[in-house]
């Protein structure tokens, strides 16, 4: 278990998510995750200048992120930090939050901005030049739709991983529609009130400001690229491979976005706090892989390794929030934990507002501390899976100082 590692309460934001090709594809995720950082820092009078430490995550590459964490804190006025560029797929954020904590754990950092950006659109077409190729031909791949559609290791798809899963636990796709329909309602509860949910983590409405910010291109009311769902609508829908048994439904949307997290000792997040009364401590982080081509069931194994570290069990978690990339992730969770499935993704899930891979489980970690607020306090699970059957998972507790 952390004894000293707290994120300040209201110290995080996370920006709309966009569709893939969207309002946000004209953008440089590093770029504009430093522009969203200076302005929501200052929204909260955190001065750059308390951060001695820093990680991002990044997934797909972007022009300059060679340059990574110096480049982006450059920007938002700490030149002087540094720290790890981190990209582990769909578990990026919870391993820049590990990385986050492990530097004020072991004494040698104060306070550590966690920032995840990436952009689903228009990701690079790479070259990778091969002198033993016949005629010097190399390789190439489309970073996105390449990787998407095949696991070189396990040599099948993402949905092939699903449709696994969905055979071994027998789950049909009745069953995950079952589990959209349920998500889509949590997250109706987020936009409710004009957002009053998501209000308390996100700046709405959103200006997106051009590629040379100076001046705004387009305002978001909240998400973008949302499918509203319906029994009627998912009926209609016919599983995606001869045979299987996912939909278009059942499955998320690439999407572009960015999100952040202060991480520092309690004496710390106790000043920085919106609201000094209320303590956010990190208990526990956890890792986990699963038989290759069964990415769906490893938030199972992230999960259990989570709770050992914090010393907890399933039984003492009020809320868990997952990355559900598959309607299916969330039944085989459900099944093999006892956490009730309607239970869980409160206020919203990356299965309904997207999943622009490293900042999404950023987002629902925040989503899960503010959801425990609501309660009155408690204790949290965010749990996700990941590109190579791995999966990686976060315990958060939620109480008064």
């Amino acid at each position: 278990m952390l004894e000293n590692v707290e994120i300040p309460y209201g110290a995080y934001w996370t920006t709309p998510f966009a569709k893939w090709q969207g309002a946000l594809g004209h953008l440089n995720a590093i770029e504009f995750a430093a522009h969203v950082a200076k302005v929501e820092l200052g929204r909260r009078k955190i001065a750059a200048s308390v951060f001695d430490s820093a990680a991002l995550g990044i997934t797909t590459p972007q022009y300059k992120a060679f340059w990574g964490v110096p480049w982006f804190m450059g920007m938002i006025g700490a030149p002087s930090v540094t720290g790890p560029t981190i990209a582990q797929a769909c578990a990026t954020s919870v391993r820049c939050l590990q990385a986050g904590a492990a530097d004020i754990a072991t004494g040698q950092n104060v306070c550590s901005l966690v920032v995840a950006a990436d952009k689903t659109s228009y990701t690079p077409h790479i070259y990778y030049p091969n002198p033993d190729g016949l005629g010097g031909v190399g390789q190439h791949e489309n970073w996105l739709i390449d990787n998407m559609n095949r696991d070189p290791y396990a040599q099948v798809s993402m949905i092939e991983t699903a449709e696994n899963c969905a055979a071994k636990w027998q789950v049909t796709t009745a069953q995950q529609h079952d589990v959209v329909l349920r998500r889509y309602a949590q997250y109706q509860q987020a936009t409710a009130a004009e957002s009053a949910f998501q209000k308390r983590y996100m700046t709405l409405p959103f200006d997106v400001p051009d590629a040379r910010y100076l001046k705004t291109k387009v305002t978001l009311s909240g998400d973008q690229g949302v499918f509203a769902s319906s029994p009627e609508g998912l009926a209609k829908l016919k599983p995606l491979r001869e045979g299987g048994s996912v939909t278009f439904g059942g499955q998320t949307h690439p999407a572009d976005g960015n999100a952040a997290v202060v991480m520092t000792t309690p004496d710390r997040a106790r000043d920085m706090a919106s609201d000094p009364a209320i303590r956010v401590r990190v208990l526990g982080f956890g890792s986990g892989r699963v038989d290759e081509a069964f990415m769906p069931a490893a938030t199972v194994p992230a999960a259990k390794c989570a709770l050992e570290h914090a010393g907890k069990t399933i039984a003492d978690i009020d809320a868990v929030k997952t990355h559900n990339p598959f309607a299916v992730n969330d039944v085989v969770f459900a099944r093999e934990t006892g956490f009730p499935l309607n239970d869980m993704n409160n206020y919203g899930c990356s299965l309904i507002w997207g999943h622009p891979n490293a900042p999404t489980g950023l987002r629902a970690t925040i989503e899960l501390i503010e959801e425990l607020v609501i309660r009155g306090g408690g204790v949290g699970l965010f749990t996700g899976c990941a590109a190579g059957d791995s999966g990686m998972a976060v315990v958060i507790e939620v109480g008064d100082r």
